[in-house]
């Protein structure tokens, strides 16, 4: 059977389906699908596939998930204009079974790099629980992602061959860089269009980002693979005997650069401050522990500027996405949660230090 081609959720075909599994290593015939919109993606759009079968060996799955350009316009333009689709069809072509961590089975993903039209064909976790930026997650679930972040930032510590694709973050070849004149016009688009709900602290540290932000925008220290938007609405958690397991979407956004701007990134948006105050150290302690049994120790020195600059880009991703992509209700509360989340720990942590 011929390779599927790449195509959007309202041309997707039984046939096609059956090319998709086959491309998967998955010998079965689909006779007949439903289709369903899920996820609260904000620039891709995921649908779930809950497939019938003419023949259907063992290992046919009972559903599939595919994710696609998303259909808002704004969006869908984020998504070219950053390289986001095809940032994430190359993670799982290239380094997805490398990356030691959980992410799903890919049974087909190709992408258009002309125009970016893309399709990720990948298994479905449910009855995997989807995180919520909005709710938060609980203790053990942070201890799972403790977990899988280190095993991923140690995957490819110091592995300066990541540098020959071009299509990763942080790399020489990834693309124009923002300047600041543009993130300076993000941001006072963002307090212009909130007011009030903009905190003093939050106005505070986003002009001190704007001004500094050659200080910010800096890759130092030691590299590992990073994710770049490392939050519960990208993750989905299985329940096991032996506690709650982490299993990593979204890979918009996979660079090589500094690998504790995931941690940070994650541990200010996703857990209440008083519960950082009372479980980070713990939650912390468990990822070098993980990464040191994978044979990396992380310099105290460069960890902290890293975790640093990742509370920053928290705020700055809450901010930037919140003008670029799609209005809504819920995306607007995610945003806040996530920029009111990232003033605590920039605060707690003392991490303006990084932009004196």
């Amino acid at each position: 059977m011929s390779t599927p081609d790449i195509r959007m959720p309202g041309d997707v075909t039984a046939d096609w389906l059956t090319a998709v599994l086959a491309q998967g290593g998955v010998d079965a015939e689909v006779s007949g699908f439903t289709a369903k919109a899920v996820g609260a993606g904000m620039i891709g759009d995921s649908v779930r596939f809950t497939l019938d079968y003419a023949r259907a060996g063992a290992d046919a799955p009972r559903s599939i998930v595919g994710k696609f350009p998303a259909a808002g316009e704004e969006s869908r333009n984020a998504g070219v204009s950053l390289g986001n689709y095809m940032r994430e069809v190359r993670f799982y072509q290239h380094l997805a079974k490398t990356a030691l961590i959980r992410t799903p089975r890919c049974y087909f993903t190709d992408v258009n790099p002309d125009t970016h039209d893309f399709v990720l064909m990948m298994a479905d976790l449910s009855p995997a629980r989807q995180g919520d930026q909005l709710a938060g997650v609980t203790i053990p679930e942070a201890r799972s992602v403790m977990e899988e972040a280190a095993k991923f930032h140690a995957s490819h510590w110091q592995d300066d061959s990541l540098f020959a694709f071009d299509w990763l973050n942080a790399t020489a070849g990834d693309g124009p860089a923002f300047d600041v004149n543009e993130i300076a016009a993000l941001w006072d688009g963002f307090r212009a269009r909130y007011g009030e709900r903009v905190t003093p602290e939050a106005a505070k540290i986003g002009d001190a980002l704007c001004a500094n932000w050659e200080k910010y925008d800096h890759v130092d220290g030691p590299r590992g693979l990073n994710h770049a938007d490392f939050r519960p609405d990208n993750m989905m958690f299985n329940d096991t005997p032996d506690g709650p397991q982490m299993v990593m979407l979204d890979w918009q956004s996979v660079g090589y650069g500094n690998p504790a701007t995931d941690v940070a990134y994650f541990l200010a948006g996703a857990i209440t401050p008083d519960e950082r105050k009372a479980h980070g150290a713990a939650l912390l302690a468990h990822y070098h522990d993980i990464m040191g049994r994978h044979g990396v120790t992380y310099d105290p020195a460069h960890f902290d500027r890293h975790f640093a600059r990742g509370s920053f880009q928290l705020f700055l991703t809450a901010f930037f996405a919140a003008m670029l992509v799609t209005q809504t209700p819920r995306g607007d509360d995610m945003f806040f949660r996530m920029a009111n989340g990232a003033v605590d720990q920039i605060l707690d942590s003392g991490a303006m230090a990084l932009l004196d």
